[in-house]
This record gives C-alpha cells, structure tokens and sequence, in this order.
C-alpha cells in the first residue's frame, strides 16, 4: 500500500518508538517486583516482561516501516497497558484464572513516567496515523474504469 507522508512523520514516529521505548523500559525494570506474587507461575511479572516484548516489538516495527498499520499496532500496545495502569490502580480486580490480582493504588515515579509515556504514545500513534494517509483515490472503485461499458444508442 502506497502512502503519502506529511513532513512532520518521521519527528512523530521516533517520538512514538520513544514513548514505546520507555514503556518497555519501565515494564522489564519493575518486573521482578511484580513476579513477587507468583514466583513459580504466571505473575505480574511475567505480564511485565510480555508487555516490554510487545512493546519492542511495536516500536522496531514501526521504525523500520513507518507505515499506518504498525502506527495502529503501536496505538494499541501503549493503550492497552495504559488501560491496564489505570484499571489496576483504581479498581481492586481479583485474581483472573492465572494472572493473580495486581491491585496497586500507589503511584511511583515509574508507574507515573510510564502512565505519561503510554498515554502520549497513543496520542501520538493517533497522530502518525492521521499524518500517514493514503493517496487520494488509492483503493477506491472508479466509476468508468478500464472495465466498464457504456452502452450505446
């Protein structure tokens, strides 16, 4: 898919890995704080560490593409976690199957700085998504294409 890009795109995108990027940082940092929970089996760190990957993952993704589909993929990356901090700060959700409660009402310097990034990073893949549009006309019907016949009289 051919897209056309606005000049500011690429000062959106490396803001959007960064924000990606502290995410993933603060994920794998306080990870083996979460595990506490659980150590032998599925924990919030576990969950941590699966969202740091994710994260990543999203963030080399749309580096190297720059394309609307991995802006989508970072959006929703950073939105779920950012979901995530909020539920889990404000509602007391008990124990899911494996994943155990991990209710916190605190908010440390890293819960904080990763809450912001999280937030800016899906203003921003919103953004990216918005400034990385497809071509007019790209991928509509025409009316009278090579394939169409008009009767005659």
């Amino acid at each position: 898919m051919t897209t056309s890009r606005h000049p500011l795109e690429p000062a959106v995108r490396l803001a959007v890995v960064l924000c990606l990027g502290v995410d993933a940082w603060v994920h794998l940092r306080v990870a083996p704080d979460m595990q506490v929970a659980a150590p032998g089996g599925l924990g919030g760190g576990t969950l941590f560490r699966v969202q740091a990957a994710a994260a990543v993952l999203a963030a080399v993704l749309l580096l190297v593409t720059g394309s609307r589909v991995p802006y989508a993929v970072a959006g929703l990356v950073a939105l779920s976690a950012l979901g995530a901090v909020l539920l889990y700060s404000l509602v007391n959700v008990p124990a899911l199957g494996p994943v155990p409660s991990m209710y916190d009402p605190t908010w440390s310097p890293d819960k904080v700085v990763s809450a912001v990034a999280e937030g800016l990073g899906v203003v921003l893949a919103g953004v990216g998504l918005a400034l990385t549009s497809r071509r007019p006309g790209e991928g509509r019907a025409t009316s009278q294409g090579a394939g169409s016949r008009v009767a005659g009289p």
